[in-house]
């Protein structure tokens, strides 16, 4: 994807002012997982999933993180297709918590 590509697909969903934040904010995207929804991480005690990597720990149920907290309600796996409406709804309830973007 090219930057404005990259930028183009945030505004359209919605992550323009979002919790306050520019789509400049949100490039971190790029440095998680480089637009590649299949990307995944393992921290050891947990594993990060998806465009967003998000984290097993706290957002998502990966069946192998021990106390998942499961914040978003969703398999991890979801977070490694091509549809990633599911990662942007996990995402914006990341952000709209009280660490904000600093998860990432």
């Amino acid at each position: 994807m090219t930057p404005d590509v990259d930028r183009s697909i945030l505004r359209q969903h919605g992550f323009e002012g979002f919790v306050g934040k520019t789509v400049a904010d949100w490039i971190l995207v790029k440095h998680e997982s480089s637009y590649n929804t299949k990307v995944f991480h393992d921290n050891g005690v947990s594993r990060d999933y998806g465009i967003f990597q998000i984290n097993s720990q706290y957002w998502c149920e990966d069946g192998k993180t021990h106390g998942s907290k499961n914040v978003c309600h969703i398999s991890c796996s979801k977070f490694q297709d091509d549809n990633i409406e599911d990662d942007i709804r996990c995402a914006k309830k990341i952000a709209q918590g009280a660490n904000g973007l600093s998860c990432w």
